[in-house]
């Protein structure tokens, strides 16, 4: 997986790879399953169908950036293409916007969704990830925890164990907080705020 430095930088590599790609993607999977049950179960009807959700949630995109944006219609997008990969990146945007307006309980609700519906490893992390520091600012450590830990790719450790040490140092477990801080300046020496967290940490104890 390509490197990139922050989560917002990884989710737009994600919605240009599905702009760029996704029809493509979709054509090839028809052409691929046709070979195994024939063609007669994946049609012009579906791909059309796929093309139409594409086009939807560009239009969607824009909407949510204006300053008249309607919630509701992306929600009903959402339900509306639950099967693809465009309500997942859908979600994401709501939960941003959520977390813009200071609902947390609605941006839980959407990063909950991405991270139930995602079929990608990458965008599963991402989606966990951001959902343990909304359930952390909720004062839900433990819930937070819980999510942090369903990221299985090695790609996201350094964001994991920060994400991790952020949870420990919220419940007093100063111990595995440093030793989270600790595995996340190992896996990405360049992130100086977890440098910070950790320096924070050593001049807590000493005091």
């Amino acid at each position: 997986m390509e490197h990139y430095e922050t989560e917002e930088q990884q989710v737009e590599a994600i919605k240009r790879f599905w702009k760029e790609n996704g029809t493509a993607i979709i054509v090839g999977a028809v052409l691929g399953l046709g070979g195994l049950w024939g063609w007669r179960y994946y049609n012009d009807e579906q791909i059309a169908t796929k093309e139409q959700a594409s086009a939807a949630f560009e239009t969607q995109t824009a909407a949510l950036q204006a300053q008249d944006a309607n919630f509701g219609q992306a929600k009903a997008y959402i339900d509306e293409n639950s099967d693809t990969g465009y309500a997942v990146l859908m979600a994401f945007q709501l939960a941003q916007q959520a977390i813009d307006r200071k609902d947390l309980n609605e941006a839980e609700k959407q990063l909950s969704f991405a991270a139930a519906n995602s079929e990608s490893d990458a965008v599963n992390a991402l989606a966990n990830l951001r959902l343990a520091r909304v359930q952390l600012a909720l004062e839900q450590p433990e819930k937070a925890l819980a999510s942090v830990d369903k990221v299985t790719s090695t790609a996201f450790n350094a964001q994991q164990q920060e994400i991790k040490g952020d949870i420990y140092v919220k419940q007093a477990m100063f111990d595995k907080a440093r030793s989270a801080y600790s595995a996340a300046v190992a896996a990405n020496s360049a992130n100086t705020v977890v440098k910070m967290k950790l320096d924070n940490l050593a001049l807590a104890a000493n005091g």
